[in-house]
Order: C-alpha cells, then sequence, then structure tokens
C-alpha cells in the first residue's frame, strides 16, 4: 500500500509528461539550458580574469538583460499577434548565432571586453522576443490544463538542474580547453531545441481577428495589469527582488578567486551548489498540490532567501559556505518560480504574451540595473558586505509584502477552470 501511494506520488510529481508536445520541449531546453549555463559562466569567467573588476562584471549581466527590458513590450505584442511556435523557432536559431559567433572570436583569439559587451547586447534583443512567446506556448503543448502549474514548475527544475549542470561543466572545460569550446558546446546546445520544436504537433495557429495599432495594445496592457492586483502586486515584488536581491550572483567570481582563493573550476562549483539548491526547491514545487496557497510559499521562499544570503556573505569556509549557497539556491528559485507560476496562471489567455512581456521587464529590466548598482557597491565596500546588505534587503521586502501575501488564498488554475465550466453549462441551459 505504502509502495503504491509513492508511485502514485512520483507519477503526480511528473504528470505533465503525459503531454507528447511537453516531453519534446522539455528534452530539447535540458541540453539548450546546459549550454546556455556554460556560456554564462565562461563570459563572467572571462570579463573577470580580463579586467578584475567587480563593475564590469556587473556592466557584463547589464548588457545582456537590459535590451530584454526595452525590447520586452514589442516583444510581448509579437507572442500576442503572431504564431508563437515560429517567433520562438525563429529566437532558437537567432540565439545559436550569436553563440557560434562568440565562439569564433574567441578560438581565433579576437575577442575583446567590448565584443563580448556587444555580443550580450544582441542576445538581450533576442532574448525579449524568446521569453514572451516561450512562456504561453507551454500552455499549448499542455492539452490538460490542469497539469499546466505541474508543467511551469517541471520548467523551472528543467533551468536549474541546468544550473547544477551548467556551471560545474563550463568550470573543467575553462580549466582544461578554455571559454571557446564553452561557448561552442553552447552554440551546438541549440540544435537540440531546435529539433525538438520541428517534432512537435501543435494545435493549427488562428491569427487574432483585430490587429490595433501597437500603441492601443500597450495601453491595454497597462490598463489590464492596473485592474488586476493580484498580477500587479506579484510585478512589483519581483521586481524589486530582481533589482535589490537576486543580482547577488554578479560577484559570485569575487568569491570564488579572492574569498575562495579558486579558479574557474572553483566558480563553476559555487554555481552548481546553487544549482542544487534551485532544483530541490523546483521539485518541491512540483510536488505542491494544486490548491496549495502559493503566495504563503512565496513569503516563505523570500525569507528563506534573505537568511541563507546573509550567512553566506561572510562564511570563508568553503564547504559550509556552500551549504548555505545551495539553500540561498533553494529560496532565489522558489520566489521567482511562484511569481511567474502566479502571473501566468491569473491572466487572461488574449493578454498572456503582454503580461509576460511585463514580466520580462519586472525580470530583466530591474536584474541588469541591479546588477550594475552591486557592481559599483562592491567595488567600494566588498563583495561580502553588499551580499549581506542584500540579504537584508530581501527580508525587508518579505515584511513590506507580508500582508499582501497573507491577504487571502491565491486562486488556483484548476479554480478557474471549474468556474469556467460552470458557467459554459449554465450558458448550454439557456
Amino acid at each position: 500500500m505504502i509502495s503504491f501511494l509513492k508511485t502514485e506520488k512520483i507519477s503526480a510529481t511528473f504528470r505533465a509528461f503525459q503531454n507528447r508536445n511537453y516531453r519534446l520541449f522539455f528534452s530539447g531546453q535540458s541540453v539548450s539550458q546546459i549550454g546556455t549555463w556554460m556560456q554564462r559562466t565562461g563570459v563572467s569567467w572571462v570579463i573577470y580574469t580580463i579586467t578584475h573588476s567587480p563593475f564590469m562584471l556587473g556592466l557584463t549581466v547589464f548588457a545582456s538583460q537590459f535590451p530584454s527590458f526595452i525590447f520586452s513590450l514589442p516583444g510581448g505584442i509579437a507572442s500576442d499577434r503572431y504564431n508563437r511556435y515560429r517567433v520562438l523557432l525563429l529566437t532558437q536559431i537567432a540565439s545559436m548565432i550569436q553563440a557560434l559567433l562568440l565562439a569564433i572570436l574567441t578560438l581565433t583569439n579576437h575577442y575583446t571586453v567590448a565584443g563580448i559587451l556587444l555580443l550580450s547586447v544582441l542576445l538581450g534583443i533576442i532574448n525579449a522576443f524568446d521569453v514572451p512567446a516561450r512562456q504561453p506556448l507551454i500552455h499549448e503543448m499542455v492539452t490538460d490544463k490542469a497539469d499546466l502549474p505541474n508543467a511551469l514548475a517541471l520548467n523551472s527544475s528543467m533551468v536549474n538542474i541546468a544550473r547544477l549542470i551548467g556551471p560545474a561543466l563550463s568550470g573543467i572545460v575553462l580549466v582544461k580547453w578554455g571559454a571557446g569550446i564553452c561557448f561552442l558546446l553552447n552554440a551546438l546546445s541549440f540544435i537540440a531545441v531546435i529539433i525538438s520544436l520541428l517534432f512537435m504537433k501543435l494545435p493549427s495557429y488562428s491569427a487574432p481577428p483585430v490587429k490595433n495599432k501597437i500603441s492601443s495594445e500597450l495601453t491595454e496592457g497597462f490598463r489590464y495589469l492596473k485592474n488586476t492586483p493580484s498580477i500587479s502586486i506579484t510585478l512589483l515584488l519581483l521586481g524589486l527582488v530582481s533589482l535589490f536581491v537576486l543580482p547577488y550572483n554578479t560577484v559570485l567570481p569575487v568569491f570564488a578567486k579572492v574569498i575562495f582563493r579558486g579558479d574557474a573550476a572553483t566558480f563553476g562549483y559555487i554555481n552548481s551548489f546553487i544549482g542544487i539548491g534551485a532544483v530541490a526547491g523546483s521539485v518541491f514545487l512540483a510536488t505542491l498540490h494544486p490548491k496549495t496557497d502559493l503566495k504563503s510559499v512565496l513569503f516563505i521562499s523570500t525569507v528563506i532567501f534573505g537568511i541563507f544570503l546573509i550567512l553566506f556573505s561572510h562564511m570563508s569556509n568553503f564547504p559550509l559556505a556552500m551549504v548555505f549557497a545551495c539553500a540561498t539556491g533553494f529560496g532565489m528559485m522558489n520566489q521567482t518560480t511562484i511569481c511567474m507560476t502566479i502571473v501566468q496562471v491569473e491572466s487572461d489567455k488574449e493578454m498572456r504574451g503582454r503580461v509576460m512581456s511585463y514580466v520580462a521587464m519586472a525580470y530583466f529590466g530591474m536584474l541588469p540595473l541591479g546588477s550594475l548598482l552591486v557592481g559599483t557597491v562592491s567595488q567600494h565596500i566588498g563583495a561580502p558586505d553588499a551580499i549581506l546588505i542584500q540579504g537584508i534587503i530581501a527580508l525587508v521586502i518579505a515584511a513590506v509584502f507580508y500582508k499582501f501575501l497573507r491577504k487571502k488564498k491565491t486562486e488556483t488554475f484548476i479554480d478557474r477552470e471549474e468556474e469556467q465550466e460552470a458557467e459554459n453549462l449554465v450558458l448550454e441551459k439557456i
């Protein structure tokens, strides 16, 4: 009996894999995300090795993510106006070309800080169109909409498993073969996701009947957020955390090289231990009951994130610091994933692309600004004190949003589906 219950729980944890399209997407993205994390780790290490400047680390993150903030609204409109499948296919091909250019420059020894920053800007522009198309497309991959929260949680677990494996592999490759091979492997990894997309069988695309002016659609999206506080307040919380807390990883190369007196492999291990915690968080979210109060979990996760950042900030013992890094990853992953889940579950279908563009603004817009801020502050007071302050800010944010997070239980996707079915039945009787 116990064995049967365990089997049922495991199958419930991975229930979204019953959908063929989602299985294909998950498989292809798993390979691609590992390559992405290898490239991110490689770029940060190369920049710090050349400049030895925490500020330049922040500038690199800014260059790769702030363009996503600038172009996120056009990206959201493109997602709502056009076939998201085709948009995603184009962004994956463009990302592969960007990684290939970075690899060629590095392998031929023609790379410079300016060149890396320029290609980082290009990737940021691509991501502005990729994110608003990729996240809502998951809705079309899942035939049973009750599996959607599970699919979103598994999607986060896939990203964080990549965060666990990618930096560790990157550290090994950087030491043995150099950054160029890291970037080349990332370019090759996009082949997997492109193949997975080509093998999908999605419902036939039907274009929106009416296309308003871009300015009208932007205004409509903003008005929708204003009238939906459950989404707008969640986005505000995500934006504040992205600005002041999430950029802690900007200065991790300083910890690897200066605090722990290590090399590229050490930097990879730090990121991987954060990834272990993030994977644990993903599995935890995937096992939650569909009617779980996500706002309560969001509050607790933000507190965990802040506490363990504080503990990590001044820990010079490497093994113990990795325990704290793991717990930090757990809180961080839960915090960001729950915010995005609440936003997607609460948003209407016709507004989903634009809403996800606002998510990109809150995340990709604030994170690069925060990276510049953290890089500048750590340049003056040191990386440990900068991360200490970030941990304290996380606790302050949790306290400020406590009333909202404990106000009432978040309506689940299943609740909304049941309500819609009831309305349909009433209409049929009429």
